[in-house]
């Protein structure tokens, strides 16, 4: 006899309901006082796009620049995090063991921490310091480890290994295997790896705050600058313009990610 699935009890519907309520309700109140004339009068004020031209008219650059940055981000994660990521994979010593740990440093350490090791390693360099660039370092250092840990469980599966060790036997170079075969098979794990990466720079603040300059402020900076310096109105239309940035390339990368699962994944 076909089994058919069972509801979910109503006590578990009601508890995923509130949860849900909990943590997306600050969110729609925030994007509502964006929208009113008034917050303190709420709806009764009548709806505004004013705040959000306001926004764009003072901090449209900062949405750019933070695109940039995280999409920069992203490539220099892919870059740096899978060839290293494959000599962790496969290498079974303790001192690869021991980077790895360390690895996880930039995410343990505060990111206030982390700017100022930045800025004592670096700062004196004036023009380096006040460029973009400069914040972008310090988002791969805080990043990288994330594409790192993600690419290396993927590369240590069991089944992977022999597929290398069968393409070597058989007379592959070592850029055949790794980019006909391993490349491929990991996939998922390096968008999946992306999303993370492109995120964390893109919402980044601490680290930011303390690195950036006048003509690189970020949307983090920005907002926080919207809220203190102006009405709350102001700092709820940035959240929104935040949202609508940064919700379209979340919802694209997570199909890329479930296309290449399908195509790709064991």
């Amino acid at each position: 006899m076909l089994s058919h699935p069972q509801r979910p009890a109503p006590l578990l519907l009601a508890l995923t309901g509130l949860t849900i309520l909990f943590l997306l309700g600050p969110i729609l109140v925030s994007v509502m006082a964006g929208l009113v004339n008034n917050y303190r009068i709420g709806l009764k004020s009548g709806l505004t796009l004013k705040w959000l031209e306001q926004v764009w008219a003072n901090y449209g650059g900062t949405v750019w620049l933070s695109l940039q940055l995280a999409l920069l981000c992203v490539l220099a994660a892919i870059v740096l995090g899978l060839p290293c990521a494959y000599a962790l994979a496969r290498s079974r010593s303790r001192l690869a063991r021991s980077f790895e740990e360390l690895l996880t440093l930039p995410v343990a350490v505060p990111g206030m921490a982390s700017a100022l090791a930045l800025l004592l390693a670096y700062g004196s360099l004036q023009g380096f310091r006040q460029s973009f660039w400069f914040i972008l370092v310090g988002h791969i250092v805080f990043t990288l480890p994330f594409m790192v840990r993600t690419t290396t469980a993927a590369l240590q599966k069991r089944s992977l290994v022999d597929l290398e060790e069968a393409a070597r036997s058989l007379g592959a170079s070592f850029t055949q295997i790794f980019f006909g075969i391993l490349l491929p098979a990991i996939l998922p794990a390096v968008v999946a790896g992306s999303l993370m990466v492109f995120t964390l720079s893109l919402g980044e603040f601490n680290l930011t705050w303390m690195l950036h300059t006048p003509l690189t402020r970020t949307l983090p900076v920005g907002l926080a600058d919207s809220y203190a310096s102006m009405r709350i109105e102001v700092g709820s239309a940035y959240t929104l313009i935040f949202m609508l940035v940064i919700l379209p390339v979340l919802w694209a990368l997570q199909a890329l990610a479930r296309l290449l699962e399908k195509q790709y994944g064991n």
